[in-house]
C-alpha cells in the first residue's frame, strides 16, 4: 500500500500521548528522523511496547498519517537497551549519544545515513561492553562533529593550517592553534591529549585505550566544550556522564582499558 513504508531505526526518545499511546522519535536509516504514534503501547497487553524503548534498534512499519505517522509493526534488530539500562555509565553515555543524534538531525524526514551508522556503531560498542564508555562517547562526539562539519583541528592549526601538534587549543577558534595564530583564552592541553583525540577520531583504539585516566578526562573536557559550543547549548545528559566519570576515576576505574 502507498501509505505504508518500512525502515530500520533507533529509538531516540518517547513521550506519553493520551492514556495509552506514546509518540516515539526514531533516527532511521533511509528517512532520517521520524516522529510517529505508537498506539496502545503503554498497556500491559501491548504487542510491541517493550521494543519501542530508548536505544532499541528496530525494524518498523509506518502508516503515513495526516500529522504524525503511525507505527503498525515492530521487530527487534538489536536489543541494545537491555545491557545499557543495566549499567549506569553505559546508560548515561548512550543517553548523550541519543541526545546528540537528535540535535544533529534537526529536520524530520531528511536522510542522515552516516549519522545513523555512527550512532548504531556507538550503541553496539557500549552494549558489548568491551570498551570504556567514556572513550566510545568521545569517539562518537568527534565523528558526529566531523559529519556536521565541526571537527576540531587536532593535527594542524585551525586558522592557517600549519601542521602541528600545537600547544594552544581554542574551542571558539576551531581547535589547535599555532603560536602565530593563538588568541587569548586558549588552553594548553598536554600533547598526549591531542594524540588521544586524533586516535578517537581515526579509530585507533590501541592508542586510545593506552591513554591514562587524566588524559582521558582532559580530552573529554575539550570534546564536550567543542560540541556544546557548536550546539549553542548544553546537552542535558552530559553532566550525568561527567559526574559518573569522576566517580569512576575516584575508584580507579577510568584509567584502565575497557
Amino acid at each position: 500500500m502507498a501509505n505504508l513504508y518500512r525502515d530500520t531505526g533507533v529509538v531516540l526518545r518517547t513521550h506519553k500521548l493520551g492514556e495509552a499511546d506514546r509518540i516515539v522519535t526514531l533516527l532511521t536509516r533511509r528517512h532520517g528522523k521520524v516522529r510517529a504514534v505508537a498506539k496502545g503501547v503503554r498497556r500491559t497487553s501491548s504487542r510491541f511496547g517493550a521494543r519501542l524503548e530508548p536505544f532499541g534498534h528496530v525494524d518498523v512499519q509506518f502508516y503515513t498519517g495526516r500529522t504524525l505517522d503511525v507505527i503498525t509493526q515492530v521487530e527487534t534488530v538489536d536489543a541494545f537497551a537491555l545491557p545499557l539500562v543495566a549499567d549506569y555509565q553505559r546508560y548515561t553515555a548512550a543517553s548523550a549519544i541519543a541526545e546528540t543524534a537528535d540535535r544533529l538531525s534537526a529536520e524530520e524526514g531528511e536522510p542522515v545515513l552516516k549519522l545513523y551508522l555512527l550512532m548504531v556503531g556507538a550503541l553496539r560498542a557500549l552494549a558489548e561492553g568491551q570498551r570504556d564508555p567514556s572513550l566510545v562517547l568521545d569517539a562518537f562526539f568527534l565523528r558526529a562533529m566531523a559529519y556536521a562539519g565541526w571537527a576540531p583541528a587536532i593535527t594542524e592549526c585551525a586558522r592557517c593550517g600549519l601542521p602541528g601538534p600545537h600547544a594552544a587549543f581554542n574551542v571558539a577558534a576551531g581547535g589547535s592553534m599555532c603560536p602565530d595564530c593563538r588568541i587569548a583564552g586558549s588552553v594548553h592541553p598536554a600533547p598526549e591529549v591531542l594524540t588521544l583525540l586524533d586516535a578517537l577520531l581515526q579509530g585507533a583504539w590501541t592508542v586510545a585505550e593506552a591513554a591514562p585516566g587524566i588524559t582521558r578526562r582532559d580530552a573529554s573536557g575539550l570534546v564536550a566544550a567543542h560540541l556544546q559550543w557548536h550546539l549553542e547549548r548544553q546537552l542535558r545528559s552530559l553532566p550525568l556522564v561527567e559526574r559518573r566519570a569522576r566517580e569512576a576515576a575516584a575508584q580507579g576505574q577510568v584509567g584502565s582499558p575497557g
